[in-house]
């Protein structure tokens, strides 16, 4: 067992193991995207616990279970990837209907989100089984809390997650124009060998930021926001710039000033017939003005036109 490690096991048994895991259960368990030392001391627990363990690559999680200190036969390791996930999935049912704990790991990462899994969760609910998340390192939510990316506003606030666009050019071009118009933070997902095409397609969005977080709590961690034309001219100024696995943020929209009064005006005739939220949600579509100041002003009209006795 690997020194480092140890205590984490003797950890892991010490916090986690007497909690309640069920039998004929599916753990999804998340784990490290790079850095060995993000997995959590449940995740741990339940890797030991296992029956079974379902696996995106079997070499590839024996190799981390062995650098936890974990022994586990490789008959004890079931192979379920983007190409067998159907078939496979059916296996882990019958194996949780015979009361086996089966934990399901992809190569890094939680599972189910842009890697295998999703299929399987399917499966083993259809068959009116439990499955159990446990989690822990993730890409996305990574990139995300450290980008400043997300606004806080509520008509932009939130994020979209995109995943893996097209890799074909006419097809990633054209989902990049409809994400285009999209307000909220935009979460893509791109391999190294393809950025660089995808910085060519995003330059269309001109002066939009875009975060780029590669490598993400490996070694050479890096992130770095541009205007979306730039992008290509930086990933080209250094060649380690392009190595990695990328998760991609394209900032909010920014706010484009709408004329006041036209916005009042849209928004006094849509009061008239319309319920308040209903009314300010149409008036800031059509007048791009914001939604926050729209139902203010809205809350005023209202009580501007009350008589003045309902205010005692």
């Amino acid at each position: 067992m690997s020194a480092s490690f140890a205590s984490a096991l003797s950890a892991a048994r010490d916090a986690a193991a007497a909690q309640h895991y069920p039998q004929g259960a599916l753990y999804v368990v998340a784990t490290p995207i790079g850095n060995l030392a993000d997995i959590t001391l449940r995740a741990l627990h339940v890797l030991q616990l296992a029956d079974t363990l379902a696996c995106e690559d079997t070499r590839h999680t024996q190799s981390l279970l062995r650098a936890y200190g974990i022994d586990k036969p490789s008959d004890r390791l079931l192979a379920l990837h983007q190409h067998n996930e159907a078939q496979a999935a059916q296996m882990v049912v019958q194996q949780l209907q015979a009361g086996q704990r089966v934990a399901y790991v992809s190569d890094a990462g939680t599972p189910g989100v842009s890697d295998p899994g999703a299929r399987l969760v399917a499966a083993v609910q259809a068959a009116g089984l439990r499955c159990i998340p446990l989690p822990g390192a993730s890409s996305v939510t990574s990139a995300l809390s450290v980008a400043g990316a997300v606004a806080p506003t509520a008509d932009s606030g939130g994020f979209l997650f995109a995943g893996f666009l097209p890799p074909k050019g006419a097809e990633r071009a054209a989902a990049v124009q409809r994400l285009a118009a999209e307000p909220r933070c935009v979460v893509l997902l791109e391999a190294p060998h393809r950025i660089a095409a995808l910085a060519d397609t995003l330059a269309d969005l001109g002066e939009r930021p875009v975060t780029l977080a590669r490598e993400l709590t490996k070694q050479f961690e890096e992130v770095s926001t541009h205007p979306a034309r730039e992008l290509a001219a930086w990933l080209a100024g250094a060649p380690q710039r392009v190595k990695g696995e990328f998760v991609v943020l394209l900032h909010p929209l920014a706010a484009t000033p709408g004329d006041g009064a036209e916005a009042e005006r849209v928004l006094r005739l849509l009061l008239d017939e319309l319920p308040t939220k209903t009314a300010v949600k149409l008036a800031a579509d059509i007048a791009h003005a914001s939604r926050n100041t729209l139902y203010e002003r809205a809350l005023q009209i209202k009580r501007d036109a009350e008589p003045a006795g309902e205010h005692g």
